[in-house]
């Protein structure tokens, strides 16, 4: 087996005794290792394969000129752009197979953005002190990242903090042998969904496209779920998206934690993907497990999915608001976009005799899409629930359609 190339990335200058650990360590299970300085004020005792100077020119700067900022956040901000650009022009030009990177706030605050720089499917790993802190917004996070307590690591070489370096250095160094390049033999079909319980479209939408010849991967819309979709989409991974479950725009739009990003319903279109989109679940507000339901929401429908997440309803005025934005988006769309209206409900949890049924509410959504979704995007309303046979035959006929057309390439 030719040996992987990992991409190590700390401050050298305060941190060398580590660094050089973990390079002994990634050694040891059988790789090879490309150094990455992102220090600022002092020099490691060995150079390394990429320079803080290197990284500071990136940035758009010298290194002198990075000091004088007089500010170490500011300082790092400058080196964190740097890092990030060097990082994706170096992988892109074949020099690593996967990313490991440590530190502390700072560090951490840098490695993240290298972690985003780099496709879906490579290895990138973190060791951190702030390991998945609820310092760290969901946003930042790459969504396949994987970090690592820098347990007891905080000034010196401990045993303790030697595990935790060994176990990153085998986790990347085993996680670049194990992985496999996508197969792009079949075109690839996005789709957003929440569990069956919830939205039950894709048992049936994803054996009949792979019938069609096409593979189709489900994306789980609980926040890193939707940021993978839009990752995918934005590197023009899909032939066509299934964009039927709206659940993280809508926590977007309210402020929730469970959400995928600013980005959401945006990469497809501005990458000319082919896009269907429905409104589904666009009326639950998420809130995580731990928190308490704010008191605005208490008087509302609720709906406790489990320890880790549950839900609240929104009203009619927000679902109008959605709409409106969703609108706007979907307009901006450089393809071709579909909108599919299942007047009779959105989720499992909406129906008649279920928490979630506010029919009143789910009126003022459907009346908001009558009246702004743009002439450019054709809409299909169906006189139908998300979950009913109807949504799904309407979905595969566009879908022949536009695979008959040239719109959506087939295999």
């Amino acid at each position: 087996m030719e040996k992987k190339i990992i991409l190590l990335i700390g401050t050298y200058d305060t941190k060398e005794p580590e660094m050089r650990f973990i390079e002994d360590a990634i050694r040891d299970q059988g790789a090879e290792v490309l150094t990455m300085d992102v220090s600022v004020l002092g020099d490691p005792q060995r150079p390394t394969d990429i320079s803080k100077h290197d990284v500071a020119a990136a940035g758009g700067m010298t290194i002198d000129q990075v000091i004088a900022q007089g500010d170490e956040n500011k300082a790092f901000r400058i080196m964190a752009d740097g890092a990030a650009k060097l990082v994706a022009q170096t992988y892109a030009d074949g020099r690593f197979d996967g990313m490991l990177a440590t530190g502390g706030t700072m560090g951490t605050d840098l490695a993240m953005d290298c972690a985003q720089a780099l496709p879906m499917g490579v290895p990138k790993y973190i060791v951190s002190t702030v390991s998945f802190s609820p310092l760290i917004p969901p946003h930042r996070l790459a969504p396949d990242i994987q970090m690592i307590l820098w347990a007891g690591g905080l000034y010196g070489m401990n045993s303790i903090c030697q595990s935790s370096l060994r176990q990153a250095a085998g986790a990347v160094v085993g996680a670049t042998n194990a992985a496999i390049a996508p197969d792009h033999s079949k075109p690839l079909i996005g789709m957003t969904s929440l569990g069956s319980s919830c939205l039950r479209y894709m048992k049936t939408l994803k054996p009949a496209l792979e019938d069609r010849g096409f593979e189709v991967a489900v994306f789980h819309s609980t926040g890193m779920g939707g940021m993978a979709f839009e990752k995918l989409a934005a590197e023009g991974a899909f032939a066509c998206v299934m964009d039927f479950c709206m659940q993280e725009f809508g926590n977007l739009m309210a402020g929730s934690v469970v959400s995928s990003g600013k980005d959401r319903v945006t990469n497809a279109g501005r990458m000319g993907i082919p896009q269907m989109i429905a409104p589904g679940a666009l009326d639950l507000l998420d809130f995580a497990g731990w928190q308490d339901i704010p008191e605005r929401y208490a008087d509302r429908p609720f709906h406790e999915h489990n320890r880790l997440i549950k839900s609240s309803v929104f009203n009619g005025d927000e679902r109008r608001a959605w709409i409106r934005e969703l609108a706007n988006r979907m307009e901006a769309a450089t393809g071709p976009v579909h909108f599919f209206l299942p007047v009779e409900g959105v989720e499992a949890w909406d129906r008649r005799g279920e928490e979630a049924h506010d029919p009143q509410a789910l009126a003022e959504m459907v009346d908001e899409a009558r009246k702004t979704i743009p002439d450019r995007v054709p809409m299909t309303e169906l006189d139908a629930h998300i979950n009913d046979a109807a949504f799904c035959d309407a979905v595969l006929t566009l879908f022949d359609e536009w695979v008959a057309s040239g719109l959506v390439k087939s295999g």
